[in-house]
């Protein structure tokens, strides 16, 4: 015989559980601990692992960069032997006739390629009349000058050039005794 339950669900209803004895719900709570402890290595290890991946994420980052810087480096470093020959050609540059019109097309081509440098972060050194820096020049002479104090710079060689705060290359300067 069915009872009302029973027959509306059409399951049967199972019986009621005798309440658990005390060694029962002991072993219960241990085995509950002994999980919570296991959710918590995994926890544990989860957000371990994904701070190791953010690190690594940032580390590949980091190498990739100075990968890039390194190359540009190297190629700015190239084309600044360029950029002098340039400059060069320029203050001798003839006033009159073809030779003026060719010598606007090359001060055309020099200005287009020191914007390109710039754009990249490479700028040119200031150097004269300042005081002479180990870091930034490289003193090819010294020479006695009234004009100038002691350890200062008569005359720029050739351009030093900065990329950011450190040097791509450094000036070559006369310094004054």
């Amino acid at each position: 015989m069915q009872s009302e339950n029973e027959a509306l669900t059409g399951e049967e209803i199972a019986p009621v559980a005798e309440p658990a004895s005390t060694a029962e719900i002991e072993a219960l709570q241990q085995e509950l601990q002994q999980w919570r402890a296991k959710a918590e290595e995994y926890l544990d290890g989860w957000q371990r692992q994904l701070a190791d991946f953010a690190n690594y994420k940032k580390r590949i980052e980091r190498d990739q960069a100075q990968a890039y810087q390194s190359a540009a480096v190297s190629i700015f470093k190239r084309f600044l032997d360029v950029l002098d020959d340039l400059d060069r050609a320029l203050k001798n540059r003839p006033q009159e006739g073809d030779g003026a019109a060719w010598a606007e097309g090359v001060e055309l081509v020099y200005r287009k390629f020191s914007a390109i440098l710039e754009a990249e972060g490479v700028n040119q050194m200031e150097a004269q009349g300042a005081s002479f820096d180990p870091n930034l020049h490289e003193a090819i002479s010294s020479e006695e000058s009234q004009e100038h104090d002691s350890g200062q710079i008569i005359a720029v060689v050739k351009n030093g050039y900065l990329i950011g705060d450190k040097v791509l290359r450094p000036a070559l300067v006369r310094v004054a005794k």
